[in-house]
Parts: structure tokens; C-alpha cells; sequence
């Protein structure tokens, strides 16, 4: 492993300095579920060694998403100033002691006047920002199927093709290469702080413990404080289960139904459930990228490892890892999709966790549909208002 910072005098990594606000913005994919609720977790312990978690939850998404001026998931209540400015006070009433801040979404600050904007309002010169990345091989398959449970409907291969293939690389989903783009990524938060004030960990999936350790020593906190916390409702899906999502999304948007009933009893309701309540089975297919694109993206990985190591900052991991093509293992997207099969146990839990969410929790929609006859309707609006007849009668009950 190579590092260049911080160190103290011996050459090892050292902890930041007291009265840090330790600002981690991801991206997506690179471990922050498991550090945020590892930190969540040790919450009530870590004042004893002079640190706090301002945030009330494990993931103060609606806060990073307000501060970046991004939309909400696709359904879910729009964030709003309050909840920024909320953490912003939590994060002040820390004081002079060293405090940490972590969500993914502080990545989606697209140009410098937000980054600068979400860096004054936390501390200014106290900011530091720590970077976590991981081989954009590996990546890409996880971001798919996160998209696809916000409402992708494009395959796997194809939604390849758009971010590699298509330029300006931007459609279907412009937020990818915001996030995942990790050189001009850090360049852009060079501009707010500088480079001694970032510290960029490149994540070795070898070494499972190894991000726990690296917050631990620049927290100063003891070894081994922040430790996993098993989280089923965080799992990618299968291939078979992202596929069976698609769909569903296909008809979903081709019927019109309104976002907020997606959020409830989807991406809520069945996808929590059935993730929660099943477990991949060792022979479920898994999302496998195709060649061309798996070499592709290790050159883009190669090139951003250069231009990061360029720029100065902080280093904790090896850059080389940035670059690597993880080996296939399974049959291409394409003739994987034909041939994975979900299995009746996780669509029997999807359908119960759709069912559920929409006996616990009304679903609020605000328009009101035209009165027409049956004759009059196209079967596309049938559907839709039959399911919302569907769930008055749920909630009723």
C-alpha cells in the first residue's frame, strides 16, 4: 500500500488534526453504506475520544441533496433547505471538536460555486475531504441495477453503450459520470480546499477491514471501533431480480402511474422486502459486463489513477488498483438475461412487501383523473385507475 498523508513522523498515516470536520463525499459504490453505518453505530462511543456524528441517521441524504441542488429519488419527498441548513447546526454545535460527516450524494455537486457553497457552510478552512474510490469495472454493474431501482428501463449492455460508447456520455443517466469521473472529481474539490486538505482512499476489496482502519486512524480513534454492520436492505440485486425490476418499470412508466406510488410500493415496499427477506442463492446469475466494456472502462480507470496522482493530494491505497479489470465470471449480459430465472420465493416476497407497503401507508396522489366511460378509456388509463381503486380499498381495510 502506498501512502502520501497525512503522516506523522515515522511515515505512517496519522490523525487529522483536533477540530477536523471530516467531510467523506464517496462516490457511490466505493464502501459508504458500511461506513455510515459503522459510524452510526459507535455513535454514543465516539465522544469519548473527542469526535461526534452530527448526523441524526446513518445517511443524511436528504440534506446532501438540498446542498447540491439535486432531485430526490424518483418518487420520495423533495429535499428541502431545512434539512441542509439542520445539519449545518448540528455540525457547528460540535464546537471545537473533530466531527464527520458522510453521504455518496456530495459528490453530485456538479460545478465549483456548490462545492465552495457546501465547504463554507460546514467550516471553511476545518473541511477535510476524504475521497473513497474503487475500479470503475467494478462499479458500473452496481450503478446499473441502483439506477434501475430508481426506474431505468434500459438493459445493461445498452446503458453501456450510452456511457461509453455515446458522446457527451450523458443519457441516460447524467449523474454517472458526475460521480464516477473520480479525476475531475477531485479537482473539483481541489478548487475549495486544496490539495493538502483531501485525502483520496482507493478501496482494496481484498481487505475488507482496511476502510474501517483508515477512518479509525484519522478520527483518532482505538483499532477496531468501527466494525460492520450487516445490512441486507443494501445488497445488489441479481441480475434476474434487476431484470424482473426493469420490466416492471417498462410497464410502470408505460401505464403513467404516478412517481409517488414507485417510491411506496417498489422501490420501498417490494425491492426493501424482497432484499431484506432473500438472499442470493450461489447459483443466481450475477451482473457480468462484457469485455469491450470492461476494457474500457480500465482505461478510463487508468488514465483518472494518473491524473489523481498528479494533482498532489493525499494518497492511502494503491492508484494501480484503479485500473483493474475484474475476470468474468458468467455468461454475457445479454444471453444471462435470457437464461436467469427468479426464483418463486423472492417474486412471492416482492409481491408481499408491494401488498404491505400499501395496507401500512396511504399513497398521495394529486391528479384527479377525467370522468369518461369504459369505452372512452384506453386500456393503458384501465389499469392505471383500477390500481389506484386497488389501493383505497387496501388502505380501507
Amino acid at each position: 500500500m502506498s501512502t502520501t498523508g497525512p503522516v506523522d513522523a515515522t511515515g505512517a498515516l496519522g490523525a487529522l488534526p483536533t477540530g477536523t470536520r471530516l467531510l467523506h463525499i464517496g462516490p457511490h459504490k466505493t464502501g459508504t453504506t458500511a461506513v455510515q453505518s459503522a459510524l452510526f453505530a459507535a455513535r454514543d462511543k465516539l465522544p469519548e475520544y473527542g469526535v461526534e456524528f452530527p448526523a441524526t441517521t446513518r445517511h443524511p441524504m436528504e440534506a446532501a441533496l438540498a446542498a447540491c441542488a439535486r432531485p430526490a429519488m424518483m418518487g420520495d419527498t423533495a429535499p428541502t433547505e431545512k434539512h441542509w441548513t439542520r445539519l449545518v447546526e448540528r455540525v457547528e454545535a460540535t464546537g471545537p471538536r473533530t466531527s464527520v460527516i458522510s453521504s455518496e450524494f456530495f459528490a453530485d455537486a456538479g460545478d465549483d460555486e456548490t462545492v465552495a457553497r457546501v465547504v463554507g457552510r460546514l467550516g471553511g478552512d476545518r473541511v477535510h475531504v476524504l475521497v473513497t474510490l474503487r475500479p470503475i469495472a467494478r462499479i458500473m454493474p452496481s450503478q446499473w441495477q441502483q439506477y434501475v431501482q430508481n426506474g431505468l428501463r434500459m438493459g445493461y449492455e445498452d446503458w453501456l453503450d450510452h456511457m461509453l460508447r455515446k458522446a457527451p456520455y450523458e443519457k441516460p443517466n447524467p449523474s454517472f459520470w458526475r460521480r464516477h469521473r473520480h479525476d475531475r472529481l477531485v479537482e473539483r474539490w481541489i478548487r475549495a480546499v486544496g490539495p493538502d486538505r483531501i485525502t483520496v482512499v482507493v478501496v482494496d476489496d481484498q481487505d475488507r477491514d482496511g476502510l474501517m482502519r483508515t477512518f479509525e486512524t484519522l478520527l483518532g480513534l482505538p483499532a477496531n471501533l468501527l466494525q460492520p454492520v450487516p445490512d441486507t436492505a443494501n445488497r445488489s440485486l441479481t441480475l434476474a431480480e434487476t431484470e424482473m425490476l426493469r420490466n416492471l418499470n417498462v410497464e410502470f412508466r408505460g401505464n403513467g402511474l404516478p412517481d409517488e406510488l414507485y417510491s411506496r410500493l417498489v422501490r420501498n415496499g417490494a425491492v426493501m422486502h424482497m432484499k431484506n427477506a432473500c438472499s442470493p442463492a450461489a447459483d443466481d446469475v450475477k451482473i457480468s459486463t462484457p469485455d469491450w466494456a470492461a476494457e474500457a472502462a480500465g482505461r478510463i480507470g487508468a488514465e483518472m489513477a494518473e491524473r489523481i496522482g498528479a494533482t498532489g493530494v493525499r494518497i492511502v491505497g494503491d492508484p494501480a488498483l484503479l485500473r483493474a479489470v475484474p475476470p468474468q465470471r458468467g455468461p454475457a449480459p445479454v444471453a444471462g438475461a435470457a437464461e436467469a430465472r427468479i426464483a418463486p420465493e423472492a417474486a412471492a416476497l416482492a409481491l408481499y412487501g408491494a401488498l404491505a407497503a400499501a395496507a401500512a401507508a396511504p399513497v398521495r396522489h394529486t391528479t384527479e383523473a377525467k370522468s369518461r366511460t369504459v369505452h372512452e378509456t384506453s386500456s393503458k388509463e384501465l389499469v392505471r385507475v383500477l390500481g389506484h381503486r386497488c389501493l383505497k380499498r387496501l388502505r380501507r381495510r
